[in-house]
C-alpha cells in the first residue's frame, strides 16, 4: 500500500497559517465624540468626566479595565487589549481607580471623603478661634 504525499503537502502548507493566527481582544468603550481632558502628570492627560479611566499619552488613548489595559489611536475606535509588559511606565505607576470619573482640580469627592474633609476643616476654624493653628504667629511677651 502507498501512500500519497498530497494530505501531508497540504498540512505542511497550512501549518504556518495556523501558526499565524491571533486572537484579538477588544472593547468599545462609547467616549463622547469631544472630550475634555485635563493633564494629570507630565505627557498624561486624563478623559474628565468618564465613568472610568481613560488616558492619552504618547498619541495613543489608554483604558485601564480590571483585566488590563486597552488601547487605541482614536477615541471613538475599537480598544484592542495590549500587554501589560507594552504600558507606558508613566500609566502603570497612576494609582488605580483614582482617575474614573475625574474633573478638573481632582476626582469627585466620594462622600466619605467630604466628610472627613468637612471635619477637618472644621478643626481648623476652632484653633484659629483659640489662637492657633499653623497660620498664627502671636508672641506672648
Amino acid at each position: 500500500m502507498k501512500l500519497s504525499p498530497l494530505p501531508l503537502t497540504i498540512f505542511l502548507c497550512l501549518c504556518p497559517m495556523a501558526a499565524q493566527a491571533q486572537v484579538h481582544v477588544g472593547i468599545e468603550i462609547g467616549l463622547p465624540p469631544v472630550l475634555s481632558l485635563s493633564v494629570v502628570a507630565p505627557g498624561i492627560q486624563v478623559v474628565e468626566g468618564f465613568p472610568g479611566e481613560v488616558f492619552l499619552q504618547g498619541g495613543w488613548y489608554w483604558c485601564r479595565r480590571p483585566d488590563g489595559w486597552y488601547r487605541s489611536r482614536s477615541p471613538q475606535a475599537h480598544f484592542g487589549w495590549i500587554d501589560a509588559h507594552r504600558v507606558p511606565t508613566g500609566l502603570n505607576r497612576m494609582p488605580a481607580g483614582r482617575y474614573n470619573n475625574w474633573h478638573h482640580g481632582g476626582a469627585v469627592p466620594a462622600r466619605h471623603d467630604l466628610g472627613q474633609r468637612q471635619a477637618g476643616h472644621g478643626r481648623m476654624q476652632a484653633q484659629q478661634r483659640r489662637g492657633g493653628g499653623e497660620h498664627s504667629h502671636q508672641q506672648k511677651s
